[in-house]
């Protein structure tokens, strides 16, 4: 079953002693798989896009652009292929304070840590500028990344286009190819519509990899690229080395990378390839259905209590407030966990093909990041989903989704001291009811933006704005002054989601009439729910 072999990862990742046995062997041979590292030219090296075509479909790793599956703006039931620019591990040049020195300071403060180069199973005989000329290759790459402000002005966040029309755009990626590689066995044609998020980057790509193609820089960047993915399936040394790294290009404040417990690494690596697995077992185990029930009440109450606000809001004109009642009413609700979790036989399927060896933890991480690619890419084929969460059922982070119209409470969040079934309501309210209140407070963002109610009064509206401003703008935090406006939407669920909970738990208490108390405590139902 997928619960089985999620254990039998968690516990290949638990065996340090057979990782460190191990050592670089494992990772030797994938590399060999695919070429090695052949900088110095001996071997059979691959053809670039071979190469990028096995990263991608094998491997999981994309080291010139993203690739991703989401819903299409204009049909927000429909998924599309979306590409953007990759995430850097080296930081770009503009936070960089010496600019006219970045690359050869970043390579310095690279050289001064215990042979980074080497611990990342680079070869011994590496020509003296590869290191330096591969910096600089991702140093160039960074440097055509289009920031995200100024696509936004330019309208450039969702450019529609046909496969064949990017290869004709950025032509040094064999995009057909590449893709159906990433997405196999799900059909892709050259008719395909894909979503691009930065074609000037993807333009600007194409020729600095038509520019580097003939030297050997391109397979280092790559085989880098993949030796990171892989990383953190590898013995301690791999671990210190990217720790260091970390540490050499964000500092010691910033870095990337925190050493934690062994089991919570593993636990965070089982999560990452079988969530739905995981979220299941976790559900099971704190998430009771009479807990759903109640918290379907409360939300209910809460719902309840903001339409009676509705109508007592001066600046707010009447055909506004109808609309208003029908955007709450028309909201999608989700609590705990999406639908598909407890479907154990859909979830098995999910893993059917999955062979895990708790012999070599590399290599079911490989064959997990196989099967993680084939489950989010069968999505193509499928409507958009709302079971598609942004959040996992055991976090303690709810949102709302203005794409989607969804207002969403993982599992996570129903726990002490949000929330327990055993706990005065009057605590409950207070907690988790105020989050639920602040997330459907924000469907209304838009009528407190300019021009967003122009039939409401507007007068009355930028009076309540002003106050709310000045009294943010009042406080300050480490020395620095709270800027009122920028914080306004969510100030306003914050401030209004908690007198909207207090009265959903008053109207709460005159229909369950009993509450209990915490008698040594000594505190007041009110003085509870504050």
């Amino acid at each position: 079953s997928a619960k089985e072999k999620a254990i039998l990862f968690y516990r290949s990742c638990m065996d340090t002693q057979r990782i460190e046995s191990q050592g670089t062997q494992p990772l030797k041979d994938l590399l060999n798989q695919i070429g090695g590292w052949n900088i110095t030219g001996r071997g059979k090296a691959k053809d670039f896009n071979q190469t990028l075509q096995t990263l991608m479909g094998k491997y999981n790793t994309f080291p010139f652009f993203r690739v991703h599956v989401g819903p299409s703006p204009s049909d927000p039931n429909t998924n599309i292929i979306q590409i953007d620019h990759p995430e850097f591990e080296m930081p770009p040049e503009s936070e960089f304070k010496e600019k006219k020195k970045y690359l050869e300071v970043t390579y310095q403060r690279l050289k001064q840590g215990k042979n980074s180069w080497d611990l990342l199973g680079g070869p011994q005989d590496v020509p003296p500028d590869s290191f330096s000329l591969t910096l600089s290759f991702i140093s160039n790459l960074q440097r055509v990344v289009t920031p995200l402000q100024e696509r936004r002005q330019r309208g450039m966040l969702f450019y529609r286009i046909t496969i064949r029309e990017l290869q004709e755009k950025a032509p040094a990626i064999d995009w057909l190819l590449c893709l159906q590689a990433a997405f196999h066995p799900v059909p892709v044609n050259p008719s395909q519509p894909i979503a691009v998020h930065d074609m000037d980057y993807l333009q600007g790509m194409s020729r600095l990899i038509e520019q580097w193609q003939n030297k050997r820089v391109l397979r280092i960047y790559m085989i880098v690229c993949l030796v990171g993915n892989l990383s953190p399936a590898l013995d301690s040394r791999f671990q210190d080395a990217r720790l260091e790294l970390s540490k050499i290009l964000h500092g010691k404040m910033g870095s990337r990378v925190i050493p934690d417990e062994r089991w919570r690494t593993c636990l965070s690596e089982t999560s990452s390839f079988f969530e739905p697995v995981l979220g299941q077992m976790i559900v099971q185990e704190i998430f009771p259905q009479q807990n759903k029930k109640l918290a379907q009440q409360m939300f209910s109450e809460i719902r309840d209590a903001l339409y009676d606000q509705l109508h007592q809001l001066e600046w707010m004109d009447e055909q506004t407030r109808q609309e208003a009642n029908v955007l709450v009413s028309k909201l999608q609700v989700e609590i705990g966990y999406p639908a598909h979790i407890l479907q154990i036989a859909k979830v098995n399927l999910e893993y059917q093909n999955l062979e895990i060896n708790q012999e070599t933890f590399l290599l079911n991480v490989v064959a997990c990041l196989k099967t993680l690619r084939e489950n989010s890419y069968q999505r193509l084929l499928q409507h958009h989903s709302q079971d598609n969460w942004k959040v996992s059922p055991w976090d303690v982070h709810s949102y709302y989704s203005l794409r989607q119209h969804m207002v969403v409470f993982p599992a996570g969040m129903f726990r002490s001291p949000f929330f327990n079934p055993e706990f005065p309501s009057a605590m409950n309210f207070g907690a988790i009811g105020v989050f639920m209140a602040h997330e459907l407070l924000h469907t209304f963002y838009s009528y407190v933006l300019p021009g967003g109610c122009p039939t409401c009064k507007r007068s009355a509206l930028q009076e309540a704005i002003d106050c709310l401003v000045e009294q943010y703008e009042s406080y300050s935090m480490l020395g620095f002054k709270v800027n009122g406006t920028f914080t306004l939407l969510e100030n306003i669920a914050d401030n209004g989601g908690l007198a909207i909970a207090y009265q959903a738990y008053k109207n709460w208490l005159k229909k369950h009439r009993k509450e209990k108390d915490l008698p040594k405590i000594g505190l007041s139902h009110d003085q509870l729910f504050y």
